[in-house]
């Protein structure tokens, strides 16, 4: 796991090595074991290591091919990299490493980007063929390493970050209205955008290729992956699926563990990273386990049970390992959120900092960290949202149902008075246009409740999961950890995507006949947190972990900052976003943003997610624009 940076200098003129080695400096903090650099005329390639697989210099990076054709700058773990060598090896591969760097580096050299399907891991690199003068820029198919590009001043840079592009001093800095927008609608960001212009995210399953020529340098994006969920055609054995997904999870673990560092899990108390734990501690005895808390003792409502410690415990006595854990307190935020902002750079999904501590906990004991992302959107574990679309009538009364839940931040109705002062750099951006073009290239036809949770599943997978990933990257590379994902294993992701969903939702059935004028029940259904999702991963975790942990109802990673920001963070809130001649006022108009901070204040909305998002942007805003 490292950082990758590059630069081109389009006018032919040399890479100058003091930029190069700026871009590099910028992202010190992924890669503290080792750092190289190679520049050929107009192209550099920088590189920054976190020793994880073969810690010898024979995996120096950036790395070249023995015929000196290919230039490799690479980033992520290919778990299979071993099966291809052998294979690479059978068709004449010479190899002088046991990294699977040198794995990419033949691959890409033998297929071409064929060989990115062959791949069964993260990684985020860029490629020079310098034969063909082409630049290849690729990312994994579920996007949990990330690699940024910009195109500006004739000038092409990339790099794991996007402080590796902005760290050149001639780089126009100015902020991404339109994507601004766009996040302050869904917390997320579901285009290639970001918050600075020209600066753009390479998606999941893509690659760029960029032609080096005398004539310029075209770039183009092509997509080698998507997801799909299906439903199958044949007669369903419910315990075939169980111990066919058994067999998978086990594999997928496994696969993961490879390291030559010590590798550690995190363990929330839920059944993800419980599972997870319960197969890696098998392998590694007084495996190092790790758990966030938080100190809830002036929360209130649902946040009373946001602390999992308890259960993470018991599962750390089970399954006997060495666990740590740290508790957050509401100062923890406001303390952390320069650096976040320095780190996580664009906000994604949810209150991050919490992701943050975790990561740095984990950090003073191991290198490598199991993670239990992707198990809820690959099998259904938000039951509440799907189910407020599944009734619905066509593919545009689905998008209509669905945009209006992940609508988070700021309501529809007053998304163009919270801009009014940058009305003329939105003009023309339809959040529902950009929602329903998740979609473009999927199969739209809706003709079963099936199909509608399918579509809620390609769609959260698409932009909620993506999102966690990128927040998940850069906090734990924020501390030099690598973070792995057993769930986004290439075999256990495929059988997930034609798993059915009645393996998935338990109450489908009774959600479908649901009488629309039956407050009572649609209340219960619609939008309590409830244990129907992830059926089938209950009943295979359930060989592992215990049964009070498998029939909890679903309880994400969240601070209880409804009651902080209403109590202890009041004066914190105040001081930033009303107080002050805040940074966000520059291109949002004050007195609605005031009346929706008021609004949760007063206890009249819920808008815990609103008030983070504008904490953050103000500290990014300071961190990044200024």
């Amino acid at each position: 796991m490292c950082g990758i940076a590059g630069l081109i200098d389009l006018t032919g003129a040399p890479v100058s090595p003091i930029t190069l080695q700026r871009m590099t400096d910028s992202i010190a903090h992924r890669g503290p074991d080792g750092e190289g650099s190679w520049i050929d005329g107009n192209v550099g390639f920088g590189h920054r290591r976190l020793a994880i697989i073969d810690l010898s210099p024979a995996a120096h990076q950036p790395m070249i091919s023995t015929d000196h054709r290919f230039v490799l700058t690479y980033n992520g773990e290919i778990y299979n990299y071993r099966e291809l060598r052998a294979e690479l090896q059978a068709a004449g591969c010479w190899f002088s490493s046991k990294s699977d760097t040198e794995v990419v580096l033949n691959a890409f050299a033998h297929w071409g980007t064929d060989a990115l399907l062959k791949f069964n891991g993260m990684f985020a690199f860029a490629i020079l063929d310098r034969a063909e003068r082409r630049l290849t820029i690729a990312r994994d198919r579920y996007g949990i390493k990330p690699v940024y590009y910009a195109k500006q001043g004739g000038k092409f840079a990339f790099g794991s970050e996007q402080k590796t592009i902005l760290s050149q001093s001639d780089f126009r800095r100015e902020m991404n209205m339109r994507a601004t927008l766009e996040y302050f609608t869904f917390q997320n960001i579901f285009t290639d955008q970001t918050l600075i212009k020209d600066v753009q995210l390479l998606p999941a399953g893509h690659y760029a290729t960029l032609e080096l020529s005398e004539r310029g340098a075209d770039l183009s994006v092509t997509k080698y992956w998507d997801y799909k969920f299906t439903e199958p055609t044949e007669p369903i054995d419910r315990q075939e699926y169980v111990d066919e997904l058994d067999r998978l999870f086990r594999q997928a673990v496994n696969r993961q563990l490879v390291s030559d560092v010590e590798l550690g899990s995190y363990l929330s108390g839920g059944m993800d990273s419980g599972s997870i734990t319960a197969i890696a501690a098998n392998s590694f005895p007084y495996l190092k386990t790790f758990t966030c808390g938080f100190d809830l003792s002036s929360a209130s409502g649902v946040e009373l049970a946001y602390d999992e410690r308890e259960r993470a415990e018991a599962m750390s006595a089970l399954f006997k390992t060495e666990h740590y854990e740290m508790v957050l307190k509401a100062g923890d935020m406001e303390r952390c959120l320069p650096s976040l902002a320095l780190h996580l750079e664009e906000p994604r999904v949810g209150q991050s900092y919490p992701n943050f501590y975790a990561a740095k906990l984990a950090s003073k004991f191991v290198k490598v960290v199991l993670s239990g992302s992707g198990g809820d959107e690959l099998f259904g574990g938000y039951p509440w949202r799907y189910y407020r679309a599944v009734g619905a009538q066509g593919f545009e009364e689905y998008i209509d149902k669905y945009y209006q839940f992940w609508s988070r931040l700021i309501p529809n109705s007053m998304l163009a008075r919270v801009f009014a002062p940058v009305a003329d750099q939105v003009e023309g951006v339809w959040t529902r246009d950009i929602f329903r073009d998740v979609f473009l290239s999927h199969d739209n036809e809706l003709s079963s409740p099936e199909d509608y949770i399918n579509h809620s599943l390609y769609f959260e997978a698409k932009t909620f999961l993506h999102g966690l990933f990128v927040v998940e990257d850069k906090l734990s590379m924020a501390h030099g950890l690598e973070s792995r994902v057993p769930f986004m294993d290439n075999d256990l992701v495929d059988f997930a995507m034609r798993c059915p969903v009645g393996l998935k939702l338990n109450s489908l059935a009774d959600v479908v006949k649901m009488n629309e004028n039956d407050v009572g029940r649609k209340t219960q259904r619609y939008f309590h947190k409830t244990s129907d999702g992830k059926q089938i991963l209950r009943d295979m975790m359930s060989r592992y972990i215990p049964d009070s942990v498998t029939a909890a109802a679903k309880q994400g990673f969240s601070s209880p900052d409804a009651s902080w920001f209403k109590g202890e963070s009041i004066d914190f809130v105040r001081r930033t976003l009303l107080e002050n001649d805040a940074a966000i006022y520059q291109f949002m108009a004050r007195g609605p943003v005031e009346d929706l901070i008021n609004d949760h204040l007063s206890s009249r909305e819920n808008r815990r997610l609103l008030i983070w998002s504008l904490l953050y942007i103000e500290a990014w805003f300071q961190e990044t624009m200024s």
